[in-house]
């Protein structure tokens, strides 16, 4: 008799006390939003940093902006003393056309545009030599690259 009392008395006791904790059902998203913060932060300072190239000088003028497709254009750049550069890389006059082609046949053949960043104290004979050579070679798709007029 005392057995049967105290059994279901035990059961039910047991049963309170074992309740699992409930489950919680936020999600956390303050780790995410750090990490994102940290991320922006880097992309903005790490973006100016991809477009730096050889500093020029260019001249300025009050010519109209060409359309440009989504690809990106290869630079050629004059410096002032005469040394040209294929990008950031600097380059022999003579072997501008044959490193020129190469680029180009990986990215479009001669259609490829080019763009040329002649300094503004560079020699305009020099620059005309640069233009010239990418015209013999079959090049079509040529542009210099100036800088917008300031003031009237």
């Amino acid at each position: 008799m005392g057995m049967a009392g105290g059994g279901s008395a035990g059961w039910q006791s047991r049963r309170t006390r074992r309740r699992a904790p409930p489950v919680m059902a936020e999600i956390n998203v303050t780790p995410m939003v750090d990490v994102m913060l940290v991320l922006l932060i880097i992309f903005m300072v790490a973006a100016p940093l991809l477009t730096v190239g050889v500093p020029i000088d260019l001249p300025q003028t009050q010519a109209n902006a060409v359309n440009q497709d989504n690809k990106e254009p290869i630079t050629l750049s004059v410096r002032e003393n005469g040394q040209v550069y294929l990008g950031d890389s600097e380059i022999k006059y003579e072997d501008l056309v044959s490193k020129l082609q190469a680029v180009t046949q990986a990215r479009g053949g001669l259609e490829e545009r080019i763009f040329v960043r002649g300094d503004r104290k560079a020699n305009y004979g020099t620059i005309m030599r640069v233009m010239g050579r990418l015209s013999g070679a079959g090049f079509k798709k040529v542009a210099l690259v100036t800088e917008v007029e300031q003031g009237g």
